[in-house]
């Protein structure tokens, strides 16, 4: 059993696992609890009342978080030479075509998204072995397959994460840094929560929001009350 340091007792002591916290209580709670010595990040796992093998269950969106993630997003737009120098001034990382395809056939996969058009798809496939485990694969619902490839490249850029809950039925997703103020942290949370609310499958019965953690890398997780939200 893995030893638990003076620094984790300290941040146990300090959570107390009876009580359900607000999400801004909580937000406050995971950044005295962290003491890493890196930027930390925080993240959110819902639990839904769902049913992932259902398709008419699956909850799957995109969120534009308020704050950032606070990550730098390293983004691939894998585009015609016509769409090059829009996606180059809208701030992509890399930019082509072949040539990255070629790339990705070998195994390179350094990115964090893929934004791409219609058009391009087709190439693409052939690829879904490796992108698609990743969670790499561009798709047309969460914005990643689109003929505006400016908007979407600045979108990602700006904040925009994309989330689909696991056969588990829990949605797992970074909600920022731990150098955030606790308001940047409960604003970002506020705004997925929301958002996860008016995706509520028709087909859902009963609770469907049945816990909410919010944690930070190595700390303890916190409860946070879904009746707050």
């Amino acid at each position: 059993m893995a030893r638990v340091t003076k620094k984790q007792k300290e941040a146990l002591a300090k959570v107390d696992k009876n009580k359900l916290y607000s999400v801004a209580e909580a937000s406050s709670l995971v950044k005295e609890i962290t003491n890493v010595k890196f930027d930390a990040s925080v993240d959110l796992a819902v639990r839904l009342g769902v049913d992932p093998r259902k398709a008419n269950q699956m909850v799957r969106g995109v969120v534009t978080l308020p704050h950032g993630t606070g990550k730098d997003v390293k983004v691939l737009a894998l585009v015609t030479p016509d769409k090059e120098a829009e996606a180059k001034e809208a701030g992509a990382d890399y930019v082509g075509l072949d040539e990255y395809l070629q790339k990705i056939k070998g195994g390179w996969t350094d990115v964090d998204v893929i934004i791409t058009m219609p058009s391009v798809m087709g190439k693409l496939g052939p690829l879904g072995r490796i992108l698609g485990p990743r969670g790499l694969m561009p798709n047309p619902k969460t914005g990643t397959v689109t003929m505006d490839v400016a908007k979407a490249v600045s979108e990602v850029k700006a904040g925009k994460i994309d989330f689909k809950v696991d056969k588990t039925g829990i949605v797992h997703a970074a909600i920022g840094k731990a150098s955030f103020s606790a308001e940047k942290i409960e604003g970002n949370a506020a705004e997925l929560l929301q958002t996860l609310i008016k995706l509520k499958p028709t087909a859902a019965k009963g609770t469907y929001i049945k816990s909410i953690y919010m944690s930070s890398t190595m700390s303890p997780s916190v409860a946070v009350d879904p009746k707050t939200v």
